[in-house]
């Protein structure tokens, strides 16, 4: 009897649980449900389930799992560090000192000791060599030469002549030489000054004038043309032996 009744309780529990199971499963409310589709709304998309069908399988307690969120996009790997340029040669290391031999020495760095940088990759950047002083704007303003001087260079004066000890006395005119008022050297002078009066030969040492026909017209030492008609009054007189023409 006693084992009967244990049997009977055994079958009603097992009962009980097989009925408590759905109920179980209908606990979750339709917003808990969609708190979770959306919580994993893109996974869900992507599997093609919707809100309403997943809802309903989370109330009756078959949802299947909500697919785990898809992994972060991995980070590309890093790129592989350059590789290593080649050691430059000492002659290289040495020409691009003597580049900048100037900014070198000014900065105390020695051929030595930057050829030994340079090979280990560790010799600082060259300097730049100084910018070269503009060159001063040249004025386009052109300075125009003196012109050249036209004048004839002075001639030296002549030198005055020597003053002779004794004086020399004054000379008489030489023939044909007035040497006075209305006389003249040429006998159309003369003429030209008395057309209608007769000219005549004044003979200036002897104060005597001869007429044409005599053999001293024109040909005394020393005389003068001139019209008569003046002789009276500059002191001549005609010859005694001769005619008027």
């Amino acid at each position: 009897m006693h084992k009967h009744l244990l049997l009977i309780a055994s079958a009603a529990v097992a009962g009980l649980a097989v009925f408590a199971s759905p109920a179980a499963a209908q606990q979750k409310t339709v917003k808990a449900c969609e708190a979770e589709w959306r919580a994993n709304k893109a996974a869900n998309q992507a599997a093609g389930v919707t809100e309403k069908a997943y809802v309903e399988k989370c109330r009756a307690g078959t949802a299947a799992t909500s697919p785990a969120p898809a992994a972060t996009t991995a980070k590309p790997a890093a790129a592989p560090a350059t590789a290593a340029k080649p050691a430059k040669t000492v002659k290289a290391c040495e020409d691009e000192w003597r580049a900048n031999r100037a900014a070198n020495q000014a900065a105390g760095i020695t051929q030595k000791s930057y050829v030994e940088k340079c090979r280990a990759g560790t010799a600082a950047a060259q300097p730049a060599p100084a910018p070269a002083p503009a060159a001063a704007p040249q004025s386009r303003t052109t300075t125009t030469p003196p012109p050249a001087s036209t004048s004839r260079p002075s001639q030296p004066a002549a030198p005055a002549p020597s003053a002779s000890p004794a004086q020399a006395p004054a000379r008489a005119p030489a023939a044909g030489q007035p040497a006075g008022a209305n006389q003249y050297a040429a006998e159309a002078q003369a003429k030209a000054r008395c057309p209608s009066d007769t000219v005549v030969w004044v003979n200036l040492d002897s104060k005597i004038y001869h007429y044409s026909s005599n053999r001293n017209y024109g040909q005394t030492k020393s005389g003068a043309y001139m019209c008569e008609k003046d002789t009276a009054a500059a002191g001549f007189r005609a010859a005694k032996n001769e005619k008027r023409p």
